[in-house]
């Protein structure tokens, strides 16, 4: 599995609608409004890295009001919630 953080910077009339039509596609399993100097935060999943890149190349590309993004793989997850049920017994 494939886990990416996508940045993204969004025209400011058009987060809503960038944000329901991630929330749309299956690879996208969180979108999340939020402060700072990015609009939208979007958690993609995929099996591989050519999904990763048809998504990002071939739909993110095409969704009007995007101004810019920038993605970042996850190499590693760290959770306090599966550190809990790891040393729980």
């Amino acid at each position: 599995m494939v886990t990416s953080i996508i940045l993204l910077n969004v025209k400011r009339h058009k987060i809503n609608d960038v944000a329901n039509l991630l929330t749309d596609r299956s690879e996208v399993s969180e979108v999340y409004s939020v402060s700072g100097k990015y609009d939208l935060i979007a958690i993609v999943r995929v099996a591989e890295n050519d999904e990763l890149s048809e998504f990002v190349t071939n739909h993110l590309s095409k969704i009007k009001g995007i101004k810019k993004t920038d993605t970042m793989l996850a190499f590693k997850a760290y959770s306090k919630h599966d550190l809990e049920v790891m040393f729980s017994i």
